[in-house]
């Protein structure tokens, strides 16, 4: 004779049957492992119920503000920079900036008007200027273009 499936069975004492409390005296009648008194033995009370402590919920600190995901992070350079960087002129773009170590690759570029550009004409090309920027770059015969 084959085994097959439908004749195996759980070894013997494997799976007892399940526990029925609280049906007399006799078999875990009494209490019916809720033990003795108290809140837990008598009616219903929510599992977030912390026996009068302060709750979780209240004792962790609130959410303080938003993260805003548009929020755009510009490698800034001030306009003593590219006079340092570019002492003849000419064009400047985040490339440019990139090649010579001003800013990350690939992130947007913001120009400010810390400092001097020394009489030096520029084109600049960036996303963005500060107006102090765009009026000293003007101001030395140089241009600027938002990209």
């Amino acid at each position: 004779m084959t085994l097959k499936v439908h004749h195996l069975r759980p070894a013997p004492g494997a799976h007892t049957p399940k526990t029925r409390v609280g049906r007399g005296e006799g078999s875990k009648g009494k209490t019916a492992g809720r033990g003795t008194k108290g809140t837990g033995a008598r009616g219903n009370t929510s599992a977030r119920f912390e026996g009068g402590q302060t709750p979780l919920y209240m004792r962790l600190p609130k959410l303080s503000g938003f993260k805003n995901n548009n929020k755009v992070v510009f490698q800034v350079v001030n306009l003593d920079r590219l006079a340092a960087l570019f002492p003849q002129g000419g064009v400047v773009n985040p490339d440019n900036l990139a090649d010579a170590g001003a800013v990350r690759r690939g992130q947007p570029v913001k120009i400010l008007g810390t400092g001097d550009l020394g009489g030096v004409e520029v084109d600049v090309h960036a996303h963005a200027f500060s107006t102090s920027a765009a009026e000293k770059i003007a101001a030395a015969g140089g241009h600027t273009h938002r990209i």
